[in-house]
Formats: structure tokens, sequence, C-alpha cells
């Protein structure tokens, strides 16, 4: 079956096509100064350094990316909050360079309605909110926006999602979170082709329950909108092969392709280079292309 069978062709993100007919690469570009794995990488002192954004955006584009997701508010487990202030000044300045230097684009990763306002006037295409708009204010200012949004089911917040692993079954629990979040954005007049969903790997729940939702993804193309999979580095990887944060490249192209296997339209990645070269590979095998060249020869 294509993998593109259960959702839109296409979405449209500002003036930005996203093709769904093969898997696509989400690359990861934090403008935080604590996020877990690549915070402060594009600062000098206190100051973010844009001209080091603009090389990291440029050379993930180059290494396949098809978006670049800025995030000005580290969601890393025990995570202390911004203020709105902060993260304004984290990420407009990133997203304006990065559509108008290098035409790419980029997703705003807030969960602020006045971030979600200023970043898709500074040129972002899409809206990732881990809080899935459930902030006061997000989804009228998601609906205003007119951009796709990704809704990620969390619990609590990541300061205290590690305490509420407790769930009875976990798929149920996120199939009726996605449930009534949908409904949420219908009242505002989110159309449903401008959803995308998010299972939330590694957000509030435990190494086994991560796995469970893993092994059953293929049952939310039962919404059929295009499912985005964030695993790369993640602390399940940590638990489970023992590996530090910059160990974990195997297996975040292991956990990468198995979503892929499983029906993700998007991977959130760090390592983008690897996994173009997975998804090109995975491609490859799918369509039989050595075969077809054997038979010619």
């Amino acid at each position: 079956m294509p993998h593109s069978s259960f959702v839109p062709a296409a979405v449209n993100c500002a003036n930005h096509e996203l093709d769904f007919s093969r898997p696509l690469v989400m690359g990861i570009l934090n403008a935080t100064p604590d996020s877990f794995s690549d915070g402060g990488s594009y600062y000098q002192g206190a100051s973010l350094d844009i001209a080091l954004v603009l090389q990291r955006a440029r050379q993930m584009l180059v290494e396949g990316a098809n978006i670049i997701d800025v995030g000005g508010e580290s969601t890393r487990p025990g995570a202390t909050p911004v203020t709105q202030t902060e993260e304004l000044d984290r990420v407009v300045p990133v997203i304006e360079a990065i559509t108008k230097e290098l035409g790419a684009l980029v997703s705003v990763d807030t969960s602020c309605p006045v971030v979600m306002r200023e970043a898709e006037s500074a040129g972002a295409g899409l809206i990732n909110d881990v809080r899935a708009l459930r902030r006061d204010g997000a989804l009228q200012a998601a609906a205003q926006t007119g951009l796709p949004v990704c809704l990620m089911h969390m619990r609590g917040e990541p300061g205290t999602m590690t305490r509420q692993q407790t769930y009875p079954d976990v798929l149920t629990e996120v199939h009726e979170f996605f449930a009534q979040r949908l409904q949420a954005c219908a009242e505002v007049g989110i159309a449903p082709g401008n959803i995308m969903l998010d299972p939330g790997f590694g957000f509030g729940k435990s190494l086994e329950q991560n796995l469970t939702l893993l092994r059953h993804l293929a049952e939310f193309q039962r919404y059929r909108l295009p499912l985005l999979v964030g695993l790369s580095r993640k602390s399940l990887l940590g638990k489970l092969l023992g590996r530090e944060v910059s160990e974990r490249l195997p297996g975040s192209l292991a956990l990468a392709h198995e979503s892929v296997l499983r029906g993700a339209n998007i991977v959130r990645v760090h390592d983008v280079a690897a996994t173009a070269d997975m998804i090109n590979v995975h491609l490859a095998l799918q369509s039989g292309r050595g075969e077809k060249e054997t038979k010619q020869q």
C-alpha cells in the first residue's frame, strides 16, 4: 500500500507544500540554551548567534531536511518555563533569517499564542505544539494564522510529566486525547486538512509505554491525518541501550525506520543526513528499484 494512502496528498504550509507521497524529515533547531541535546549550540556567550543558526539550517537543508523546526522553549523533562518575551526574542529572528535567507519551510515549536502569531508574520509555515493548543488562547491564535498545526499528546507540563506515567491503557488515553483535541479544533474552525498528529513519544511515558505506542503506531492512521514522530536521541534509548545522548544515533535510526514502516509521515530528528539516507534506502527497497535494474541488464 502506498505510504500516503491514509493521508492527504499534500498540505499547504504558507508558501510551501508538504508532499506526503514519501516520508519527510523535520530537522530540529533549538534556539535555547538548555535543550537536552543541542541546547546552547548556537550561542556566543549569552547571545544567540544568527550566523551559526543559518549555518546549521543550511547544512540540514543540504542533508535532506524538508522542514526546519525552530523552538525557543526547552521541553526536556524538568525544563524551566520561559517568559513570552524570552521565547519571542529567541524564535522570531531565527524564523525571519531562515525563511528570508534560505527560503526554507520553518515550523515553530511553541505553545504560546503570541509566539504563534508573531512566528506566522515572520514566515513560519507550520505550528508544532507539544501542548496541542491547550494554553489559553492557543486554539484561537492557531486558527487566526491559518497555518497547519501539529497536535501532540502530553500529560501535564515538561516539569511534571515524568510523574504522570500511570495509564490504565496508554493507547486508549492517546486516542481519547486526540478525539477531544480534534473536536476543539473543529469548534474554532481549524479544518481537518490543516491538522497533524504526534503521539508524544517520551513525554510523560515510560519505556514500555513508548514501545507500546510505536508497536501500534499504524492504528493512528484511522484519523487519516499526517503522523509526526519524534524519537531522536530520546531518553528511552538511554534506558533501553544504556547509551548517552551523543551515542544514540544507531538507536535513533532504528526507531525512525520502525516509525516509517508503521506509517509515520514526518520524522523529527537531530541527525538529518543519516535519517535521510535511511529513508532513501527504505524507499529504494519499497520500490523494487534493484530488481527492475537487474531485469534490464
